[in-house]
């Protein structure tokens, strides 16, 4: 991810490669190339999002449709640690030309539910339609329309023969306080003009000489840069403490029926086992 701002047109923007992070989500949870297409979109729409967050903030989108996928779930944090799942990682439906269908897969109607964790007492959280169900288009409206700050998003995910992720990445423009949209609607045309970021990327560009073109003939300067990845938080107590909530009766009839729980992260697939000892000990603990 790297970061390229304008103080002089007051205008910030923020582009970020992500092929090795959508590959590495879709062989974790094994995703059909619609799928791939759809989570590596929202995968990258929160790792651009994971530039506006400071020291210890995370964001989470989720996109409810009623299409097939019925849902994408992404998480980031400010240091680049982006993680998410689909609703249904088989899902697969016919190209459309040279583009997976992910508006279909989706669903058009729908919404996008943005939740950030700033550090405060409460989660700030935004709610808006779905526009396009094709996720750069969505993430586009949420911020000039939740947020009240006019955006230039574009994102791209292309696929090898195989299903295997060719390149993916995106692009993020903002304006500064006191937001002039005319400037973001000057670089909205000059990205227009130019490749899509993936073909830039198979062609071998950075995300750094990206932005120099996306701001070419405007003086700025490229303040930072952090690597984004697909990490997952989940631990083994998590899970424990999603056991406990489940409530004594769940346990026992687990311990009856099944003799042991196994349970799946959704978002990295890791697989915890608790066997017939360790529920009666978590029983135990209830009971104290």
């Amino acid at each position: 991810m790297h970061l390229a701002m304008a103080s002089k047109e007051g205008v910030r923007g923020y582009a970020a490669a992500t092929t090795e992070l959508v590959e590495d989500a879709r062989l974790r949870q094994n995703l059909s190339p619609t799928a791939t297409v759809a989570l590596g979109r929202a995968l990258t729409a929160a790792a651009l999002m994971s530039g506006l967050l400071k020291v210890g903030q995370r964001v989470a989108l989720k996109w409810e449709g009623t299409g097939p996928l019925r849902k994408i779930v992404v998480e980031a944090d400010a240091k680049g640690r982006v993680r998410g799942y689909v609703g249904d990682p088989e899902v697969d439906l016919p190209f459309k030309g040279d583009e997976a269908d992910v508006a279909t897969a989706i669903g058009a109607a729908g919404l996008l539910t943005v939740v950030r964790d700033l550090r405060l007492p409460e989660l700030a959280t935004g709610v808006v339609h779905l526009v396009d169900s094709n996720v750069t288009d969505d993430l586009a409206y949420f911020l000039e329309q939740s947020d009240q700050v006019p955006s230039a998003v574009e994102i791209g995910v292309t696929l090898n023969a195989d299903g295997s992720v060719a390149e993916a990445g995106g692009i993020l423009i903002q304006p500064l306080p006191p937001y002039d949209p005319a400037i973001v609607e000057r670089l909205k045309e000059r990205l227009q003009e130019m490749p899509p970021i993936a073909s830039l990327l198979a062609a071998g560009q950075k995300p750094e000489t990206i932005l120099d073109e996306v701001f070419e003939g405007i003086p700025h300067t490229l303040l930072s840069k952090y690597p984004v990845r697909f990490e997952c938080n989940c631990t083994r107590e998590q899970t424990q403490a999603m056991l406990v909530s489940l409530g004594r009766e769940e346990i026992e009839s687990i311990l009856e029926t099944e003799g042991q729980a196994v349970v799946n992260c959704q978002f990295c697939q890791e697989e915890y086992v608790f066997e017939r000892e360790d529920l009666e000990e978590i029983l135990a603990s209830m009971a104290e």
